[in-house]
């Protein structure tokens, strides 16, 4: 047994995580519940602060949870990044955007890396698990770590894992979502493998850094394309006077070579919307164009605006028009039940809305006031829900389907409704009141 095995297996290794936002934080909880120990870093005073007190940042990370992770000793939270100097494995998770021109934006792992360069320690495992192009922890990352004086696969230890979180998923989580692994060399592969085994349920050694990263641009690839298939399926079904939502219903009762995706008012959260165009743009490098990416994401792009479209024509219909309009948007974040909002299409939804001279409010109860976004400020406040307010509305835009609406009551008291994502599927009153997007 080696060493690095040893220490794991006697609960000796301390962990650190850097970034503990919704990638991080669960990390954290699965180690700390392998009982190792922990140092979370993340250069954000305030995150730090909330999760040393024992409370979370994250909805579907329940306070308790954070509460018996600092209860049991094996966690804390700072911004010392000096502390990278105690820890045996640092584990990287932070935000890979893209730029205003669909290029990587790869700032946030620069800056990571430089700083892990400044305190790396000999025999430390670095392992990389932002979703990214592949190639990007063999290009970017070693020149940098390199700069230390220290040799990658001989004085450190380098290991490439993608993160494959699902928030608020019922059915899977950290521990029991397989973990894939790739190596900078067979000793590096297998001490990541060692590392993440002691917490996670099964792991799946690759060959090599650029198959772990390929790995996770081929799953959100997928999701992408096909998501995209089901949207413009939607509009062309649209114009044929034909419900998409139960064609998809009638196609899944198909036992073989069938999985039903499902279309929406745009892409949300940070891997869909994003790694596909990683992808592109390395392919470029190497002369090639990603054709069925590139025209998915075009298709994927437009949807709000064609949520914008169909609710001006419901409101025409009516003789109104969207300028001066008062339009209610149901939910913030990008899917049901949580409250994350990164790439939430229910933002460009509102400034869509705004620019076009209506008068915009949302309500979101996992999001009670907008948060900055790279891109986006909406400086906004979620409006209480009632039988008053909803009748003042010209319109009722539902963007994000959480399960704890009720949506006849909704239509009940609303004068139309514009449904992006077929959640008044069960609605019996009101059906006329009632547009799909």
């Amino acid at each position: 047994m080696t060493d690095w095995e040893k220490r794991i297996n006697e609960k000796k290794a301390v962990i650190g995580v850097l970034g503990l936002g919704y990638v991080g934080l669960p990390l954290v909880r699965e180690f700390t519940s392998a009982g190792l120990s922990v140092v979370g870093f993340d250069i954000d005073a305030q995150k730090v602060k909330v999760l040393n007190s024992g409370k979370s940042i994250i909805k579907h990370i329940p306070h308790s949870d954070v509460a018996k992770m600092k209860k049991s000793g094996l966690f804390e939270a700072t911004c010392d990044m000096k502390r990278i100097k105690e820890v045996d494995a640092v584990i990287i998770c932070v935000p890979t955007p893209l730029t205003i021109n669909r290029e990587p934006d790869m700032q946030y792992i620069v800056k990571s890396t430089e700083t892990i360069s400044k305190y790396i320690q000999r025999g430390q495992l670095i392992s990389l698990e932002s979703t990214t192009y592949p190639g990007t922890t063999r290009e970017v990352m070693i020149p940098i770590l390199e700069t230390s004086g220290l040799k990658a696969g001989v004085d450190f230890h380098l290991a490439f894992s993608p993160e494959r979180e699902d928030p608020g998923n019922k059915y899977f989580t950290t521990k029991t979502i397989p973990k894939v692994v790739g190596g900078l060399t067979k000793k590096c592969k297998e001490m990541a493998c060692q590392m993440y085994g002691a917490a996670i349920n099964r792991v799946v050694a690759v060959t090599t850094l650029e198959v772990a990263e390929a790995t996770k641009i081929l799953e959100n690839v997928y999701r992408c394309i096909n998501i995209a298939m089901v949207n413009e399926l939607k509009m062309v079904f649209d114009r044929m006077g034909i419900d998409v939502w139960e064609v998809i219903e009638s196609a899944k009762t198909k036992p073989f070579g069938f999985n039903p995706f499902y279309p929406g008012p745009g892409l949300g959260g940070h891997c869909i919307p994003i790694d596909p165009f990683y992808l592109t743009w390395k392919a470029r490098q190497y002369g090639m164009a990603t054709r069925f990416i590139e025209l998915a994401g075009e298709i994927n792009t437009n949807m709000p605006h064609y949520v914008i479209a169909k609710t001006m024509d419901a409101l025409n219909e009516r003789k109104k028009s969207l300028k001066g309009s008062k339009v209610l948007v149901l939910g913030l974040a990008y899917k049901k039940d949580i409250d994350d909002l990164r790439e939430s299409p229910s933002i460009e939804l509102i400034e869509l809305l705004e620019k076009k001279g209506a008068k915009v409010d949302y309500n979101d109860p996992y999001v009670p006031h907008s948060i900055k976004q790279r891109q986006h400020h909406l400086q906004m406040k979620s409006k209480k829900l009632s039988t008053k307010m909803l009748k003042g509305y010209d319109v009722v835009v539902i963007s994000t389907d959480h399960t704890c609406y009720d949506y006849q009551w909704i239509v009940n008291n609303s004068k139309m409704v514009v449904d992006s994502r077929n959640a008044t599927a069960g609605v019996k009153s009101g059906r006329e009141k009632i547009v799909k997007a």
